[in-house]
């Protein structure tokens, strides 16, 4: 029995909705861009926050909570912050018949709300640097709205960090770039561009941002992971000094950094399949579904299974048995739609032969193993899973990637759904005129990090002799551009 599921061919955006429908990951709420996660999905943005967590206090982070609301007055000081997030912005200026006078912002990022903190505890250069991090939810009025990928409220855990030099700053940013890349790579097993972005796509009063794009199968980026270095502009608006060890007072410099609920919805994009969700190993909640088959002569079957599933839990391997009376085609086909790893299917024969079926969520292949061989068997395969989940998403994104050297090739390989790599030279107003013509943006400038994705299309870092593709200037980098979610 196949379950409902639109081909990723014939409609790519019902598929999506279909897998998360069969998959029970989600219900709507009752206000646009906002949903309920049910277990299925809050199970993975568990795990992912535990890993996160982990690696942040391992690099020294401390988890802290700040309040729901910013002021107007405090929200508007920051000229280009509250440009770029007043369209976003939900506002709520009375209570109950009573108008306020100062109006109060829902957060949709919370710079603000931390510079309010560090000028209550910053002093002296003792007191930095400052690593803090909060676990929750902003609030932004998307238009277009999209589970997972682009909501009304947004799941997240979002860093500030406070120095009390630029290249401390600096360096801070590069920490948690590797970090985030250490994650999307080794744990999502997603593969991506990342890099600084342009002017006119960076964050509202950043100095400069760092991104990740991850290239969905219908062929649109989706933004993942970004890092911020503020500057000093932040702390001289509200007031962040501190005194040096010459008795001089001076700003600190601010990084904030963020990840959000969308990995879930990047996983989905970039590893489902028609079947259903496929979820990298050492995310998903349940590693290995049993399927058992037995009778009532047979009882011995479920025994076995609950022995191995003992054997899983003592060795930190999720595994749940599925012992009801449908077919093994139905429980497999069940196991497939939630993206499980792992099916093993064990009937009386098999207790017989000492031996069990493992199935394979990414490639479908049946292996038989012994039983008394099947946790070093599932810690071996375990590795290949994740590693061929990798290089599968790292082949679609190399192989989707074009050169360009004009805007007409840029117009075609947008239409034909390409990634393009081109010669950049262009302001952030001048930005626009590629939007307009494309419906496309630029994405990032090319990183070393992440050449070897275009070295057979160009052969230097910087262009040299290149013109624009936006505007004809002498082009001062190579950037990509794409549609994007």
């Amino acid at each position: 029995m196949k379950k409902n599921i639109t081909t990723r061919e014939s409609d790519f955006a019902n598929w999506f909705n279909d897998v998360c429908y069969e998959a029970k990951l989600f219900t709507y709420g009752n206000v646009k861009g906002t949903i309920n996660y049910l277990p299925n999905s809050w199970k993975i943005w568990e795990k992912i926050t535990k890993i996160l967590d982990s690696e942040f206090k391992k690099y020294g982070i401390e988890n802290v909570y700040c309040p729901l609301f910013i002021k107007m007055s405090d929200f508007t000081k920051e000229e280009e912050h509250i440009n770029g997030f007043a369209p976003e912005a939900y506002i709520i200026d009375s209570f109950g018949e009573e108008r306020m006078s100062d109006p109060l912002i829902v957060r949709p990022t919370s710079e603000v709300l931390f510079c309010q903190l560090f000028n209550q505890i910053v002093k002296n250069y003792k007191d930095l640097p400052i690593k803090y991090n909060q676990w929750c939810s902003v609030v932004r009025a998307e238009k277009n709205t999209k589970p997972f990928l682009r909501g009304t409220e947004i799941i997240w855990h979002e860093a500030h960090h406070l120095f009390s030099t630029k290249e401390e700053a600096l360096k801070d940013v590069e920490e948690m770039r590797k970090i985030y890349d250490d994650f999307l790579k080794n744990y999502c097993c997603l593969a991506f561009i990342s890099g600084k972005k342009t002017e006119g796509e960076k964050f509202a009063g950043a100095i400069s941002t760092y991104t990740r794009e991850i290239w969905s199968q219908d062929c649109q980026f989706i933004q993942t992971g970004t890092n911020h270095y503020l500057g000093t502009n932040f702390c001289k608006i509200y007031n962040i000094s501190f005194q040096n060890k010459e008795n001089v007072y001076e700003f600190p410099h601010y990084n904030s950094h963020g990840i959000t609920q969308r990995i879930i919805g990047d996983i989905i994009v970039v590893h489902g399949d028609d079947d259903g969700l496929v979820i990298p190993y050492k995310l998903a909640s349940t590693q290995i579904i049993i399927g058992t088959m037995f009778s009532n002569k047979n009882q011995n079957v479920l025994q076995e299974a609950k022995k191995i599933q003992d054997e899983f839990i003592k060795n930190d391997i999720s595994c749940i048995i599925d012992d009801g009376n449908e077919s093994f085609g139905f429980k497999i086909n069940n196991s497939e739609v939630l993206g499980t790893p792992f099916f093993i299917a064990i009937g009386p024969k098999d207790i017989e032969k000492k031996q069990c079926i493992l199935i394979r969520r990414d490639n479908n292949i049946k292996h038989t193993i012994q039983l008394d061989n099947l946790v070093d068997e599932i810690n071996k395969q375990a590795i290949e899973y994740d590693k061929l989940m990798y290089e599968k998403s790292y082949n679609n994104l190399k192989n989707s990637i074009v050169y360009c050297e004009n805007m007409d090739e840029c117009i075609k390989a947008i239409n034909e759904n390409k990634i393009i790599i081109a010669p950049f030279g262009a302001s952030a107003e001048e930005e626009e005129i590629f939007k307009q013509k494309t419906n496309a943006k630029p994405r990032c400038i090319v990183s070393e990090e992440n050449f070897d994705l275009v070295n057979h299309l160009i052969n230097e870092m910087i262009p040299k002799n290149k013109k624009c593709v936006i505007t004809g200037k002498d082009a001062f980098a190579y950037v990509y551009f794409g549609r994007q979610y």
